[in-house]
């Protein structure tokens, strides 16, 4: 129902617009007022016209009443902090530069406050750091293809343009008096028409500077929308560029020449292979540290070699079935009696896990604690059945033990947490019926290939009360 009155509200104010001039569009000037300002000044203009309007005040009365009705069933499902959000960034939804496929796209907030005055104080600078980097990233790329000028940069030093290097080198190359005929220009064009007065006339980053324009509207509109677009890209661009220049020695120089990074200790070790290379998103290995890698990687090893043989162990026996004679004659227990998955847990006997541990306690401390981290051969416990006396051969293999175990850590976390939701590590989800989602998996909305979805969380508790509150 409130979103029937909001919807008769619209169609009463859109009939109101037609007729009063107290909702026509405002100028651009004028446009660019505050948004609270802008409220006052459609009330005040809506008293001044309803002499000459033809609307009248039963109808005006109506809509006041829908609207304070609609406004107070709004209270159950939104803040007024929402709702005020959601005016006033209507105040710049329409601005140059809001673009597919994000529209206005303002994650951080900054125009959350309807703020005119500071949102155009950073369109201008906006427009002025796109167009320095969009010439610094041609600064980059020209010399490059075309060459350097001829002549002298400068001539009482004895400078030429072709002694000067590409890129960040080039910073103590140019002289001081460079530097200040460059910095004298930018103040020039920041204050050729007063400090802040772009602003002030409500057209940021206009400087009278017209060669690019248009007296197509559209035209120009499409110009200036694309100004915006490339400098955005050309922000992007040559902040990579800048750093891509500091580590390898050029804006696109190649990753070798980066011999400082920490990462080179690792890159080609075992396990880096295609397509993530050398994978650390989590940087564990920024500070270079090579014992430290060691006993990761060891830690690593170990944990894919039990996933393996767990992981195994969950398959074998639904395919093979069960061994044959008993695991525990004293205790009268067979091996058909084990079942399969966690419940396995409660029937190995206390003296079946104090042999799995003292094996696994043997292999451990066989050569000695940590033995194949200080041998620099992480993983390595004199097991060599599977190896290969060709170096290329025995590569493979390693990487094929990294990736496969790799891969059962993420298969039997897997087995694991389906055999505890529906009792088998390839159980139905029928069977999970404690599921609080059970209850709203049968719902409307609920279509493939998502099915029910939920990331969030927000129907975790199961509340049916919540779930349809936040369906109406």
């Amino acid at each position: 129902e409130l979103f029937s009155l909001i919807r008769l509200c619209r169609f009463l104010l859109m009939a109101l617009s037609s007729s009063s001039p107290a909702f026509v569009a405002l100028p651009v000037a004028q446009a660019a007022a505050p948004v609270l300002q802008a409220r006052h000044t459609a009330v005040a203009a809506t008293g001044q016209a309803s002499s000459s309007v033809t609307t009248s005040a039963g109808a005006l009365t109506t809509a006041g009443a829908i609207l304070a009705l609609a406004s107070v069933s709004s209270r159950r499902f939104c803040k007024e902090a929402g709702g005020k959000r959601a005016v006033v960034v209507r105040a710049f939804e329409n601005e140059l530069g809001v673009q597919a496929p994000l529209g206005f796209w303002d994650p951080v907030g900054y125009t959350a406050d309807g703020d005119v005055e500071a949102f155009q104080r950073r369109r201008s600078v906006e427009l002025k750091h796109g167009r320095i980097s969009m010439l610094a990233a041609m600064g980059y790329i020209t010399p490059e293809l075309t060459g350097k000028l001829p002549g002298y940069l400068s001539p009482s030093a004895g400078i030429k343009f072709a002694d000067v290097p590409n890129g960040l080198e080039a910073f103590a190359k140019v002289p001081a008096a460079g530097w200040a005929q460059i910095v004298a220009y930018m103040s020039f064009c920041e204050v050729s028409r007063g400090p802040g007065a772009d602003i002030k006339a409500g057209r940021p980053g206009d400087f009278g500077f017209y060669v690019l324009t248009s007296s197509d509207p559209a035209e120009k509109t499409k110009k200036l929308n694309a100004e915006l677009a490339n400098g955005r890209l050309a922000m992007m661009a040559i902040m990579g560029m800048l750093f891509q220049d500091g580590l390898t020695g050029s804006a696109w120089g190649d990753w070798a020449n980066y011999t400082d990074s920490p990462l080179r200790a690792f890159e080609n070790e075992l396990g880096v292979q295609a397509p993530l290379g050398f994978w650390d998103p989590v940087g564990y290995t920024a500070d270079g540290d090579v014992e430290a890698f060691q006993r990761r990687r060891s830690v690593e090893l170990k944990h894919g070699r039990i996933s393996m043989l767990a992981a195994m162990g969950y398959i074998t026996p639904e395919l093979t079935g069960k061994l044959p004679g008993y695991l525990s004659p004293s205790a009268g227990i067979k091996f058909a009696d084990v079942p399969n998955g966690l419940e396995a847990f409660a029937k190995v006997p206390a003296a079946g896990w104090a042999q799995i541990v003292a094996y696994m306690s043997f292999c451990e401390v066989s050569r000695g604690p940590g033995a194949d981290i200080k041998a620099g051969r992480p993983g390595d416990f004199g097991f060599y059945v599977l190896t290969s006396s060709d170096p290329a051969e025995k590569t493979k293999k390693l990487n094929a033990e990294l990736a496969n175990g790799r891969l059962a850590m993420m298969a039997i976390m897997g087995m694991l947490f389906q055999d505890g939701l529906t009792g088998s590590a390839w159980g139905d989800w029928a069977n999970y019926t404690d599921s609080p989602l059970r209850a709203f998996e049968g719902e409307l909305g609920v279509q493939p290939p998502v099915g029910f979805w939920d990331p969030l969380g927000l129907s975790a508790d199961g509340d049916v009360a919540f779930f349809k509150r936040r369906r109406e």
